[in-house]
């Protein structure tokens, strides 16, 4: 009843829309997944277009932006993830497996990764994306707050990258374990 007084609507106009609160908490993974998604995607095709090879460092800068840009949604994903009802972190743990499953379709086509399996992928594909949103929930964090913390956060997280992909480089494709 409140988050639809909140709305501006009646109850029952709410319920013709979600079964439940988890419902509604599903709904709003799934919507600010897809449109960060969609934001990275359009990010790297405008370096294609610029003729630049998609780095990183500009995929890092891209979520950063979107994360300032929709805080209220990034505090909701970041603190739901680990302790919210189960349904939402069903929800924010499915999309993080999309969000790196597209990770591991982009890094296929780097031809210094064709020999690579798509487990070998999907895995650094996984890494890459944990990296990164532990960079947004430090960022988030309260006690993150300041530009010169920010940096120190941002700087890091570019470094943890940078050795993600130096181990990327020394990895043998035909290994296992």
């Amino acid at each position: 009843r409140e988050v639809a007084r909140g709305a501006g609507i009646v109850p029952t106009a709410f319920y013709r829309h979600f079964s439940s609160m988890e419902d509604l908490g599903v709904t709003l993974v799934e919507d600010a997944m897809r449109v960060l998604r969609r934001t990275l995607r359009e990010g790297r095709r405008d370096l294609a277009a610029r003729n630049a090879l998609p780095s990183a460092t500009n995929s890092l800068e891209i979520l950063l932006d979107h994360v300032r840009d929709n805080e209220a949604q990034f505090r909701f994903l970041v603190r739901e993830q680990h302790g919210g009802v189960s349904e939402i972190r069903r929800a924010i743990d499915t999309e993080l497996r999309l969000f790196a499953k597209e990770l591991a379709i982009d890094l296929a086509r780097i031809p210094e990764l064709v020999a690579w399996t798509p487990d070998d992928l999907e895995l650094v594909a996984d890494l890459i994306v944990t990296v990164m949103l532990t960079a947004v929930a430090d960022l988030l964090d309260g006690e993150y707050r300041g530009a010169i913390v920010e940096t120190e956060v941002i700087d890091r997280t570019k470094r943890q990258l940078v050795l993600v992909f130096l181990g990327m480089s020394r990895w043998d494709p035909g290994r296992s374990g």
